[in-house]
């Protein structure tokens, strides 16, 4: 995650500092280089994972972007040439049309994301308390969801967790956009999200609640147990006009923290658990997934359902407001 935060902060800065900084002396090239760059730093809008820098940054690039146009504008005009003039210009310009070309493909790839999926969906209540919540995972391409990879049926280990293919992943955010305090502690604890309750997000029945294994110190991961602690409920309140029922599973949860115990009948808006940090968890999160029921001796091996809070997709980058 430190590799990433940088990456996505030296990018937009080096874009910035080019275009105020050292513009190019045609016009057609600045005009290139600008709109290069702004879909470049659309792209990485979409695409990005916005824990640091926060989910407001890309609006700061994208002004940032405005006034260092206005500033080489300043530094260039008038032009020496409307066309490049020298072999290193034309270079330049042919990398500005494939960083423009490359962005423009992952801007359509990721609005693509926001699109369900041909396959029945099911509707849920959101599962965790007051607070502003921002989906990390999610959505109906892997360019916005990882968990998407476990559809690759090359793969024989994928098929056990098949069911978790259109899953979401989400944290507690501040009113700054902060998930935690410092960077990536190595606590559990200094995570905003961790410890809050989560909420059955439908009526139903438990039919799995595993308890007892430990938090993972971050980044440590845990990949003997994938889910962690975590409640697998058969909701019995599926939508028909969207899908059959389905089975929902919360993961990753704090040792201890499980209230109810399988065969369990719950309410929607019922304490199931608490967030923690155990198994395949790079940091505390809360992750959900809904689908059929697995096989026998592969529970999360059902066929992968989206997931709708209060009618609402959720796709990476989006910030749910929990009343």
């Amino acid at each position: 995650m430190t590799m990433l935060s940088v990456a996505q902060f030296a990018v937009p800065l080096a874009l910035l500092l080019w275009m105020a900084l050292a513009p190019p002396r045609s016009g057609a090239l600045f005009c290139l280089q600008l709109a290069a760059s702004a879909a470049c730093l659309w792209a990485l809008a979409l695409l990005g994972i916005w824990l640091l820098p926060p989910w407001w940054a890309p609006h700061g690039f994208g002004l940032g972007l405005g006034v260092a146009a206005w500033a080489g504008l300043r530094r260039r005009r008038p032009f020496a040439s409307s066309l490049p003039v020298t072999p290193a210009s034309w270079i330049v310009a042919g990398l500005f049309v494939a960083l423009g070309t490359a962005s423009a493909y992952g801007i359509a790839v990721a609005l693509r994301s926001r699109t369900l999926p041909p396959v029945p969906a099911v509707d849920l209540a959101f599962p965790l308390g007051p607070g502003t919540y921002l989906v990390v995972n999610g959505g109906s391409d892997i360019s916005t969801n990882a968990h998407l990879m476990t559809l690759d049926t090359s793969v024989p280990r994928f098929r056990a967790w098949r069911g978790q293919s259109y899953g979401v992943d989400m944290v507690h955010i501040d009113a700054f956009g902060l998930r935690a305090h410092g960077v990536q502690p190595a606590d559990p604890q200094a995570y905003r999200i961790y410890g809050a309750r989560v909420l059955a997000p439908c009526t139903g029945r438990v039919v799995l609640a595993v308890d007892g294994l430990p938090d993972m110190q971050v980044p440590e991961v845990d990949r003997e147990h994938l889910a962690g602690n975590h409640v697998l409920l058969r909701c019995a309140n599926g939508d028909p006009a969207r899908g059959a029922r389905a089975d929902v599973l919360v993961g990753h949860l704090r040792p201890g923290s499980l209230q109810v115990r399988p065969g369990a009948d719950v309410d929607a808006g019922d304490w199931l658990g608490s967030v923690g940090n155990s198994g395949n968890t790079g940091e505390p999160h809360l992750h959900v997934h809904a689908q059929t029921a697995g096989p026998a001796g592969a529970p999360m091996g059902g066929n992968p359902m989206p997931i709708l809070f209060r009618g609402r997709y959720p796709v990476r980058g989006q910030r749910i407001e929990s009343p």
